[in-house]
């Protein structure tokens, strides 16, 4: 017992240290250069759809965050928040590009595809029906010089290590623990695989609802060690928001609403799609 736990730890300690290092780096530069991406994404709608996908493609929590924050302020629309929503996998896309490097970056190129697509449709969808999304409010975007105390303190200290770090540990260590378990003593490869793949699929999408991205994991260590196929793990990919939906509610609960809504639909449409085609 003890052996699968200190084993289960060495490995969490190793995923850890890689995540840091790769949150840390993603973190520098988004900071770096996001007044740059602030300017190239309000001019028009299809620039809002295609930099809120390439930035939810990028490791981590920031991206949604900072979309978020300029729908707050009227400075993009509904489809972008739905796009950057469908394409950002969270903080687990740094434990995927360990565990998974290129059917991670396979999964990050579709779901850029996805959130385009998706929050075109999104927008027009909206209009269509004229749903009412939520109005600009009036509390000032920071503008900040880039400074690299600031960064240490605030970003890596405060954000990384202190805030995100400790429960990623968490996460990490008793999923691999829980799966070892289970795979030892109650042959869950078998379980699995005797559930229908639609059902798979239908689970993966409504776990996404989920406003944390630990749950995704789930569906990683079930991948990587080869008991689910890759539909299954991308249809929970694109349904999940990480935490990025976590800001939005203390904006609008009825846009947050809305944009679940919007993620699930899209992502079980994939899903139906893949399992069409048998994949």
């Amino acid at each position: 017992m003890w052996n699968e736990i200190l084993a289960t730890f060495l490995e969490t300690m190793k995923i850890i240290l890689m995540v840091t290092l790769l949150m840390i780096i993603i973190e520098f530069l988004e900071l770096k250069f996001k007044d740059k991406i602030r300017k190239k994404i309000t001019k028009k709608p299809i620039n809002q759809y295609v930099v809120a996908s390439l930035l939810g493609a990028i490791p981590g929590c920031v991206d949604s965050f900072f979309i978020v924050s300029l729908y707050a302020h009227g400075l993009v629309g509904f489809g972008a928040l739905v796009a950057v929503m469908l394409s950002t996998v969270g903080d687990e896309a740094f434990i995927m590009l360990t565990m998974i490097p290129e059917t991670a970056l396979l999964i990050f190129a579709i779901c850029v595809v996805v959130g385009i697509v998706g929050g075109f449709l999104a927008d027009k969808i909206v209009n269509r029906i004229k749903l009412k999304t939520g109005q600009p409010c009036e509390i000032e975007i920071h503008e900040e010089e880039f400074d690299f105390t600031h960064f240490l303190k605030d970003h890596v200290y405060a954000h990384i290590l202190k805030k995100h770090i400790p429960k990623l540990f968490l996460w990490i260590f008793f999923t691999l623990l829980v799966i070892d378990f289970l795979m030892k003593n109650f042959a869950l490869e078998s379980v699995i695989s005797s559930l229908p793949l639609f059902s798979l699929i239908v689970f993966a999408a409504l776990i996404g609802i989920i406003p944390e991205s630990g749950p995704h994991f789930f569906f990683l260590v079930l991948f990587s060690e080869g008991l689910i196929p890759f539909s299954v793990l991308l249809v929970n990919t694109i349904s999940q928001d990480g935490h990025g939906l976590l800001p939005l509610l203390s904006y609008s609960v009825k846009d947050t609403i809305y944009v679940q809504i919007f993620t699930t639909l899209f992502a079980l449409a994939v899903g139906i799609i893949l399992f069409m085609m048998g994949i």
